[in-house]
């Protein structure tokens, strides 16, 4: 068994204008010194690393491992959500996700798409310089809009929207692969991947791709109302990262899942701050260290109620806490009797 390293910070959230989240050294700083072992850095904010630099230099990601290292943290993994999710983007959003790009490039789904491919390619590159075997991404959609069949769907629709999407990230992964870097696909709502059956729906066109790993982050099950702890079991060998965040889900009489077009205060389902929700992260840790699970325990912070830096400092102590150090030894060898094979047949009634 291994221990789980932790705990890590997922910076996008916290990356700003003003001190101390304007700059790389800066937002490393401020994270150790709220006890984060770890940052897991947005491999498109200018602020904290120019990507071009380090998809192509080796000495500009040594200098940024050092510079992280002397303010107390390592970079855990490096994230392209926003950039993944440009990958594929259904008409119906092209506006929305415009916002994602380039100003030069709004409007123009077609080079907006380059352009994603582009960068999640350089934050392979960029993971493997700096000596992270894995990374995180967005899968982006297509068939999002069809979710709920209604009106039904025509026959093919859904196929043939993944069997699109499998085609864009198919060489992504085998460039990942060249790398040796994995992508881990964060389960979302939104995205194409959004629960388990889509996940093995994508895989099985990339041809079970070593690659396609997943980000577990259980609170969009939460607010899906699928079971996290049975998805564990299930997904164990593809899940590559974590991202600690808490939600809860308290329907009532006037909405449920799909929230109602309702503010993110407003909604049955909410994102929380880690140990406020109802995800139980005790058994969580215990099932992700149970097998063998190698990497860090992120906080990725969101709460509807919960000032950010509150919950960062509060999140630290949360998954320290959490974190099982695995024993070297079983519970109950001092009870040990030593025993050989001719012992175990004759326990066994098998000689005489």
């Amino acid at each position: 068994m291994k221990t789980i390293k932790g705990p890590g910070l997922f910076l996008a959230q916290f990356v700003g204008t003003s001190a101390p989240f304007d700059n790389f050294d800066a937002i490393t700083g401020w994270a150790a010194g709220l006890g984060y072992l770890g940052v897991q850095v947005p491999s498109g904010e200018a602020s904290l690393m120019d990507l071009d630099l380090a998809a192509g230099s080796r000495g500009y990601c040594d200098d940024l491992l050092g510079r992280a290292r002397q303010n107390g943290v390592e970079i855990t993994e490096l994230s392209a959500h926003v950039q993944g999710q440009l990958v594929a983007v259904h008409p119906a959003f092209d506006e929305a996700f415009d916002g994602f790009a380039p100003a030069a490039l709004r409007g123009n789904p077609k080079a907006r798409q380059v352009w994603g491919v582009e960068q999640v390619m350089k934050t392979i590159d960029a993971s493997a310089n700096l000596g992270l075997d894995r990374m995180a991404a967005f899968s982006g959609a297509l068939a999002w809009p069809y979710f709920y069949p209604w009106p039904q769907r025509p026959a093919g629709l859904v196929e043939a929207a993944f069997d699109e999407l499998a085609a864009r990230w198919r060489p992504i992964l085998d460039h990942a692969e060249e790398k040796g870097v994995d992508i881990c696909f964060e389960i979302h709502p939104g995205e194409d991947l959004h629960d388990g059956v889509t996940f093995e729906m994508f895989l099985d066109r990339v041809d079970q791709h070593p690659r396609a790993r997943m980000l577990y982050d259980p609170s969009h099950y939460v607010l899906q109302q699928l079971d996290y702890l049975d998805h564990i079991d299930i997904y164990a060998e593809r899940i590559g990262m974590f991202h600690v965040k808490d939600a809860e889900f308290n329907p009532t009489g006037r909405q449920g899942v799909y929230g109602g077009y309702q503010p993110w205060i407003d909604r049955a389902g909410r994102f929380r701050s880690p140990g406020d929700g109802q995800v139980d992260f005790k058994s969580i840790f215990s099932k992700l260290t149970q097998y063998d699970f190698d990497g860090w325990a992120v906080v990725e912070w969101e709460c509807a109620l919960k000032h950010p830096e509150d919950g960062a400092r509060e999140g630290a102590g949360f998954v320290r806490d959490h974190i099982i150090r695995v024993t070297d030894r079983v519970f109950d060898d001092f009870a040990d009797a030593g025993t050989d094979e001719a012992a175990n047949r004759r326990m066994l009634g098998l000689e005489g």
